[in-house]
């Protein structure tokens, strides 16, 4: 029987090109249905991460429009992607879709790839992650970086896939694992994995963004990777890591500068030691605080127990 599928689709200002996502997607939707490989009432779900342009304006148009194709969830307030990602699969369990598959509004992930992970479900697998095939068109710096993430993540025990972002189908049960998770510092690119289901891989070649601008600039990347690592990010202990970080390499300056002093002949006794040990040592000490700060931060949070998000309206 073909499953009924529920694409889940976050939005943060996406409105010059959510449109354009739109008619991609109810193409793709309906020549699966004409193929008899998805269910005639699967459909997209949009999910406004509290967007301050006028996407939600855009999807109650698609909605008004399509009713049956184009579903919208708007929540309260801008919650990150992750846990406009995470609202929008839960309510993909609760519509009890057999299927829901996550991808971006910007149709850099490959809709056409849809059809395979479909049929990687109906082989026995309950995630079917999307691959990037190569990074061709990522400057050597981001590929790099990425690479190096991927690779600290595997030595610090965390199971991800490498080269893949958002883009996965899971199945209905999958799903309802996946509910038991109450963290409120959500990183599904580390939980998914660990829900230990028989798994899939779909390979596909990451396009260019139909509009707008990318929503990860490089110092998103930096806090998403170390929200990776410690499930959250606070911006004032990360500051104080920042000025560890700083006041180290400051003291390796001074260090440099002491040497060449020394060597020179302009330097009092006992002066070098000192400096480099006050600098480095002091620079050490903040970013070592800096790093047990961010799990203490993560635990306060947690204890809280605040919802992820609150979901305004929905259509």
């Amino acid at each position: 029987m073909p499953p009924r599928t529920m694409l889940v689709i976050p939005c943060y200002n996406e409105e010059p090109g959510l449109r354009t996502t739109a008619d991609e997607l109810r193409r793709i939707l309906r020549q699966l249905i004409d193929a008899h490989q998805i269910d005639a009432h699967s459909c997209v779900l949009f999910v406004d991460d509290g967007s301050k342009d006028g996407t939600w304006g855009v999807i109650r148009a698609l909605h008004n429009e399509d009713p049956e194709l184009f579903h919208g969830l708007k929540l309260a307030h801008n919650k990150g992607h992750q846990n406009a990602l995470f609202a929008g699969l839960m309510h993909a369990l609760h519509s009890d879709a057999d299927v829901a598959i996550s991808m971006d509004a910007d149709l850099q992930d490959d809709p056409g790839a849809v059809a395979d992970m479909v049929e990687a479900w109906r082989e026995g697998s309950e995630i079917v992650y999307g691959v990037r095939d190569n990074r061709e068109t990522d400057t050597a710096f981001k590929r790099g970086t990425a690479h190096m993430f991927y690779a600290l993540m595997k030595g610090l025990g965390t199971e991800t896939v490498p080269d893949h972002a958002d883009y996965r189908l899971m199945s209905h049960t999958a799903l309802e694992a996946l509910s038991q998770y109450h963290e409120s510092n959500l990183f599904l690119r580390g939980i998914v994995p660990s829900l230990g289901f028989p798994t899939a891989k779909v390979y596909y070649k990451r396009g260019e963004r139909v509009a707008g601008e990318s929503k990860y600039p490089l110092h998103k990347m930096v806090s998403f990777a170390v929200q990776g690592i410690t499930s959250f990010s606070t911006k004032p202990l990360s500051i104080i890591t920042g000025l560890g970080v700083m006041s180290t390499l400051t003291g390796i300056g001074i260090l440099i500068y002491t040497i060449v002093s020394l060597c020179a002949g302009n330097v009092v006794s006992g002066w070098a030691s000192l400096m480099c040990s006050v600098w480095i040592l002091g620079g050490l000490i903040l970013a070592a605080l800096g790093v047990v700060g961010e799990y203490i931060a993560k635990i306060y949070l947690e204890v809280k127990q605040r919802p992820r998000y609150i979901v305004q309206e929905s259509i």
